[in-house]
């Protein structure tokens, strides 16, 4: 069996699925993709994901995309540590969860991201050179993302933006008080995804909510996060970010 996992830095969608694969305790290539240097748009890249995005897992030559979908396709695949519950009714509220956070969570805070970090890297970009990388990124909505990191989200965007992220603490807030998990008693990989693009840097992105004085359990639930031996190992893979740019964490895909 070969496993390679071509990724960023451990946080957001990379974090995602490095997390389940440290978790297993499965061996794998781990292989860096410079998100600065554009790699994710590189021939030998766009080769083995045509869409451009990072992270991709390689599992024996099978190609999977999609952080949610790799960590199915990892539950499928090596169920001996299990991160899904067994049960239809449980793992149908981990899917609602994994659901809940793709479409209204990650592109809330990812915007935020876009805005103060990736801004930066596309302003400092000289404009024939920019457009050079525009017409090298194969999804043409991830195009106009970049064009809009570099003139700047509007504030009304990012307004709301913030509200949504704001509901998603105060419904994670109320669902903790059935347990310590997002689906009770056991951790998933929906703990995995919301702690990879909100709650690892709620407290750094957005500390006017004030998360451990506002929402206690949600604080709490961070720190059973960061105890757990795969989440630690994740963490520790390396970052190569600008520390000048680390105010956030997330990377542009």
């Amino acid at each position: 069996m070969t496993l390679k996992y071509y990724h960023a830095e451990p946080a957001a969608n990379s974090l995602k699925s490095m997390i389940p694969l440290k978790e297993k305790g499965l061996e794998f290539e781990s292989i860096y993709v410079d998100l600065h240097k554009f790699e994710q748009h590189s021939d030998w890249f766009i080769a083995i994901n045509p869409e451009g995005q990072v992270p991709v897992l390689d599992h024996n030559g099978a190609i999977i995309t999609h952080t949610t979908v790799i960590n199915e396709y990892l539950e499928d695949v090596f169920p001996e540590i299990p991160l899904r519950p067994r049960d239809p009714v449980g793992a149908a509220r981990m899917r609602y969860w994994n659901k809940f956070v793709d479409e209204h969570v990650t592109n809330q805070v990812s915007m935020h991201g876009w805005h103060r970090m990736v801004g930066v890297i596309a302003r400092n970009i000289e404009s024939g050179e920019f457009e050079k990388l525009l017409e090298k990124i194969p999804l043409p909505h991830q195009r106009e993302k970049w064009k809009t990191a570099r003139s700047g989200f509007s504030e009304a965007d990012l307004a709301e933006s913030t509200r949504k992220i704001i509901f998603a603490c105060d419904k994670v807030e109320e669902q903790l008080a059935d347990g310590p998990w997002l689906v009770g008693d056991m951790y998933t990989t929906a703990d995995i995804n919301f702690y990879s693009h909100c709650g690892m840097m709620v407290n750094r992105m957005f500390p006017e909510l004030e998360v451990d004085d506002n929402y206690p359990r949600l604080a709490n639930w961070r720190e059973r996060m960061e105890a757990r031996p795969g989440v630690k190992a994740a963490l520790e893979m390396p970052d190569h970010t600008n520390p000048e740019l680390r105010t956030f964490t997330g990377h542009a895909k």
